[in-house]
């Protein structure tokens, strides 16, 4: 069964500038995209072992809708969360969670 989680006001969110939310013991990145989606995929970076995907960049590569780490640049296509470019490393993908706005409220399922 799918646990939907409120987490924040859409408001309080920024265009393409991720921020960090705990849902059900996990860390979840979520951004904001200028054509109004928000998406979410795993805080933690696989490459770095830290928690900061969310402040990774976004941007595009090729068709995609990406974040790049902010520690050493791998590119994650934010609706899949295929890894596009491992700098070099085996790929590790993301974990991509479902995300929904309801009333102005950001919720993020489990």
């Amino acid at each position: 069964m799918t646990v939907w989680t409120p987490v924040c006001k859409l408001a309080a969110l920024d265009p393409e500038r991720g921020v960090a939310a705990l849902v059900d013991g996990a860390q979840v990145a979520l951004f904001l995209l200028d054509d109004g989606r928000v998406l979410g995929v795993a805080n933690h970076d696989p490459f770095s072992g830290a928690n900061v995907v969310s402040r990774g960049i976004v941007g595009t590569h090729g068709e995609h809708t990406t974040v790049t780490s902010p520690m050493h640049k791998q590119v994650w296509d934010l609706v899949t969360g295929e890894c596009l470019d491992a700098a070099g490393k085996e790929p590790v993908d993301l974990a991509v969670f479902a995300v929904e706005v309801r009333d102005g409220v950001v919720h993020v399922a489990s």
